[in-house]
């Protein structure tokens, strides 16, 4: 992948597609974590 947005997105397993993360990335995002810092 080159440093593009969706080779970005990609890289920190968000979705590529423009879905909304706020919300609803847990698909891509795994499931939910009770109080753990995603790691940026």
């Amino acid at each position: 992948d080159f440093s593009t947005y969706r080779g970005m997105r990609h890289r920190r397993g968000l979705p590529v597609r423009g879905q909304r993360t706020r919300t609803n990335a847990r698909t891509r995002k795994g499931p939910k974590k009770a109080g753990v810092a995603l790691k940026k």
